[in-house]
């Protein structure tokens, strides 16, 4: 720690080294006429390149000095010397320390190892740092660093800003997808009244200048359902939505969803819509239909498996759920099942017990219990399950779609249902119910985990490692 102080007194040091030359630490405007990688990739010797960066290091040869300038784009060297800038210059080149940022042009060359170089002509300090750059991650509490302080994991870590790019593309590229098969883009209230369109905890805040207690949107469904009533008939939203619950590998309380919905359709189009484009996303960012992930290999070639949930069950637990007293069922398999746990309670835990854990390749768990789907059709082969899909992939649930419900009578009935059994949506969404009476066409919703894609496709084992800023329990 005296070490760290010790840097900290030379830095400020340093700072008033500039000033006194009447130079600003902390520049101003330098836009570089380069990106690294783009002059490079050009390389022609003698042309002139005007870059901006961080410095990454710093090599003194006597009357030379070699340095490492990285981009958003890549790294390239930096070379002066004494005669080349003058005493004056060289001495103010040789001040840089590793995290500053820097403004440089000159001509390139290759060194004598073929190293693609920049030959200083000038160069402006932009921002001088202050802290000491860490060198390198390991162990808890760096991972713990790591993502509370994810400018300094950005900083070091280039297979981290290679993740975050590829989230961009991939939600480029989902944009791409929908508005080619004429889907409109829309938004939603974040703050909603009344909190609808899933079972979960919401979180809550009150409008002072309304006088009222608002609810930070667990899913934006119930206002797009309101848009197909309105006369749009394909809508998506790529939104945030707020849960307060639990953090886990695969849950942020702060989380992006894809939600989408199309009139006239039904289950079978968003089948083909989320084999389709998450197919498409696989073979844009990957090149491969099979991929690692983990200690697992995961076969995204189409088309994707198809099992009905009490099939799944069934053939997992040798019991037909649908005919069997499921408290009584669980508790004869050893699963821990309280008076307080309703029937769709009991139903997800049978199935995260014995048939997710066994879903690696893209599988489509379709016919939910109509309990657990109170927003989807009833099935007209069978009324007891509902018009359904879950998507699974590496034992991780993707996306969830539904042949929406769009019969008032019937959705206030389950609405009302579900209320009682559960206690959710204790008051509920009567503007929605009005909205349906108007018509809702048929259709088709489908939501798609946005974080958790993105994991699959970046290989990452955890949500936080493609979440910039994910939330943490507080420092002690």
């Amino acid at each position: 720690m005296e070490n760290e102080s010790e840097i900290l007194k030379e830095r400020h040091k340093k700072i008033e080294f500039w000033r006194n030359r009447d130079i600003d630490p902390y520049g101003e405007r330098f836009l570089p006429k380069d990106r690294i990688t783009d002059l490079i990739a050009q390389f022609e010797e003698g042309k002139k390149g005007k870059v901006a960066g961080r410095i990454m290091a710093v090599r003194l040869h006597g009357k030379s000095v070699f340095a490492d300038l990285r981009d958003e784009t890549g790294k390239i060297q930096l070379y002066t010397k004494l005669d080349d800038l003058g005493k004056e210059h060289f001495d103010e080149f040789c001040m840089l320390d590793v995290g500053d940022i820097v403004g440089a042009e000159g001509g390139i060359f290759k060194s004598r190892t073929g190293e693609v170089t920049l030959k200083i002509d000038s160069f402006r300090i932009l921002s001088k740092i202050l802290q000491v750059l860490p060198e390198k991650w390991h162990g808890l509490k760096d991972v713990e660093i790591r993502y509370r302080r994810r400018y300094l994991d950005l900083i070091v870590n280039q297979e981290v800003r290679n993740v975050f790019h590829l989230r961009s593309e991939i939600v480029k590229g989902i944009r791409s997808f929908l508005d080619g098969r004429g889907f409109v883009e829309v938004e939603t209230p974040m703050m909603q009244a009344i909190p609808g369109g899933a079972r979960a905890k919401p979180f809550k805040t009150f409008h002072e200048a309304l006088n009222v207690e608002l609810y930070l949107r667990v899913a934006p469904e119930l206002y797009l359902k309101r848009l197909l009533v309105g006369g749009f008939e394909k809508v998506y939203e790529i939104n945030r939505n707020f849960r307060n619950e639990g953090l886990s590998v695969r849950h942020n309380p702060e989380f992006t969803m894809l939600e989408l919905y199309q009139s006239f359709g039904d289950l079978r189009d968003m089948i083909e819509i989320t084999e389709e484009m998450i197919s498409l996303l696989i073979g844009k960012i990957c090149g491969a239909e099979t991929l690692p992930y983990g200690e697992l290999t995961v076969d995204f070639r189409r088309p994707w498996k198809k099992i009905g949930f009490y099939d799944g069950l069934k053939d997992k637990t040798g019991i037909d759920w649908r005919n069997t007293d499921l408290r009584s069922g669980a508790q004869k398999l050893g699963l821990a099942v309280d008076g307080k746990m309703e029937e769709a309670d009991i139903l997800n835990l049978l199935f995260d017990t014995y048939v997710e854990p066994d879903l690696i390749n893209p599988t489509f768990i379709t016919d939910y219990p109509l309990c657990m789907s109170p927003l989807a059709k009833q099935k007209k082969e069978d009324p007891r399950v509902a018009d359904r899909f879950e998507l699974f992939i590496a034992k991780m649930e993707v996306a969830n779609a539904f042949s929406e419900l769009n019969d008032p009578i019937e959705q206030r009935k389950r609405l009302e249902e579900q209320r009682r059994m559960i206690g959710e949506h204790k008051e509920l969404d009567e503007d929605f119910l009005l909205a349906l009476q108007y018509g809702m066409p048929p259709a088709g919703g489908l939501g798609i985990g946005i974080d958790r894609l993105i994991m699959l496709l970046t290989h990452q084992r955890a949500i936080r490692d493609v979440i910039l800023f994910p939330q943490m329990r507080p420092e002690k």
